[in-house]
């Protein structure tokens, strides 16, 4: 999908540059960063992504193989990931079974739609390209939290980009559902969500259904486990501002704030 995206983006600088815009002017209008209409401008077309050899910890190093095995008819992953940790597979099996996901799908026959590249409306206030990061902040963010220049972007991505909507009703309707901490608004909104029609949305509900019971705890429990997350992310930070340039005994007393900290939580 982002490659997609930045497929057309390539095309629409080319076509404004062909036409006499400077690439000032490209990059304001489709809120592009000057260095890369500057490097665009100079090629004729976009360059393939490189791909970096496929490592022992990637099932592609043993795709032979496990095309092999797979048309003599061994599908089942756990197998294929033991044979290939013999011959000398480092990585997990969760990446294995993403692997030959496809190849069961074709065997199934099942039609998997793939998301396809969006462009993106102007922003109304400023008449620039509203960017995919805006738009994903703006899909999550309440109507009676948003400045009135953001209310004016959500309604031009709704009016634009149909998916918008409906990704932006679901994200406020888990919002509301993970304050309510009702488990059976879950249950609807992973129904919802498995036939809304857009596809993130659809990834998301999926993983969220593996790991349901997780989730469900997540609704109903008062706990989080963010106070201990933000205590390691504060002890990572001062590992990393000291590293080779104090030793153990300021570490440890740069530490005895947090360890006071963590046993006041407990």
């Amino acid at each position: 999908m982002r490659r997609d995206l930045m497929k057309s983006n390539f095309a629409e600088v080319r076509a404004r540059y062909d036409a006499g815009a400077s690439a000032t002017d490209i990059g304001r209008e489709l809120g592009l960063s000057r260095r890369r209409v500057d490097k665009w401008v100079r090629l004729t077309t976009l360059p393939d992504r490189s791909q970096m050899a496929p490592t022992s910890s990637s099932p592609a190093l043993f795709q032979r193989y496990l095309a092999r095995r797979w048309a003599e008819g061994c599908t089942i992953a756990k197998r294929l990931h033991l044979e290939i940790k013999q011959l000398g597979y480092r990585g997990c099996y969760t990446h294995l079974a993403r692997f030959v996901a496809s190849w069961r799908r074709s065997a199934e026959g099942k039609d998997v739609p793939q998301p396809t590249a969006t462009r993106l409306p102007r922003d109304p206030a400023s008449g620039r390209t509203i960017s995919p990061q805006i738009a994903a902040a703006l899909c999550m963010k309440p109507r009676a939290l948003l400045t009135p220049r953001q209310a004016l972007a959500v309604d031009a991505l709704k009016a634009s980009v149909p998916s918008f909507g409906i990704m932006r009703s679901l994200a406020m309707r888990f919002r509301g559902l993970l304050r309510s901490r009702d488990v059976g608004k879950l249950r609807h909104w992973l129904r919802d969500a498995h036939s809304c029609g857009v596809h993130a949305m659809r990834r998301f509900a999926r993983k969220l259904q593996s790991d349901r019971e997780a989730v469900q705890n997540a609704v109903t429990e008062p706990w989080s486990s963010g106070p201990t997350e933000g205590l390691i992310s504060r002890l990572k930070t001062l590992k990393r501002a000291m590293g080779g340039r104090a030793g153990v005994e300021l570490l440890r007393a740069r530490m005895l704030p947090l360890e006071a900290t963590e046993q006041h939580a407990m």
